[in-house]
């Protein structure tokens, strides 16, 4: 494997109901699966849900906490963004364009899982915003 992956491990509480909204919702392929915890992959990523007994509370927005995929293909944004329609996942914000008509164009939706857990998913126009484009202050919804 001669690629760097991402790891990230996040609470749910239920992992029957992780897997189905992984899984079924997301498209996520499961891996190794006990009753404390389910491997995920996510494009290529690895996701962890850990079953927590800690009471789970909303976020009130999706600032700070969240997590996703930039996609470098368009065409794969929207296959994701129509799967997520298709099987009416809760939209935490719709997608849309930001800051059109600049180098930091892109496209971007929010979903929630069933533990408040927020997902980004994005495409951006101009690679190079991904990382760069130190000159601009804007990230995200705040300026």
């Amino acid at each position: 494997m001669n690629q760097t992956l991402f790891h990230l491990a996040f609470p749910v509480t239920d992992i029957a109901q992780a897997k189905a909204y992984y899984v079924d919702g997301l498209g996520c392929t499961p891996g190794r699966e006990n009753r404390n915890a389910l491997i995920l992959n996510l494009y290529g990523h690895q996701l962890v849900a850990h079953v927590t007994k800690e009471p789970l509370t909303p976020q009130r927005g999706i600032y700070p906490r969240h997590f996703g995929i930039i996609f470098t293909s368009e065409h794969d944004w929207e296959d994701l963004l129509a799967r997520a329609q298709q099987r009416q996942l809760l939209f935490k914000e719709e997608p849309k364009h930001r800051f059109v008509d600049s180098p930091l164009e892109h496209r971007t939706f929010f979903l929630e899982d069933p533990f408040y857990n927020f997902m980004e998913f994005k495409y951006y126009r101009h690679p190079e915003a991904i990382f760069g484009s130190a000159e601009y202050t804007q990230i995200g919804d705040r300026l």
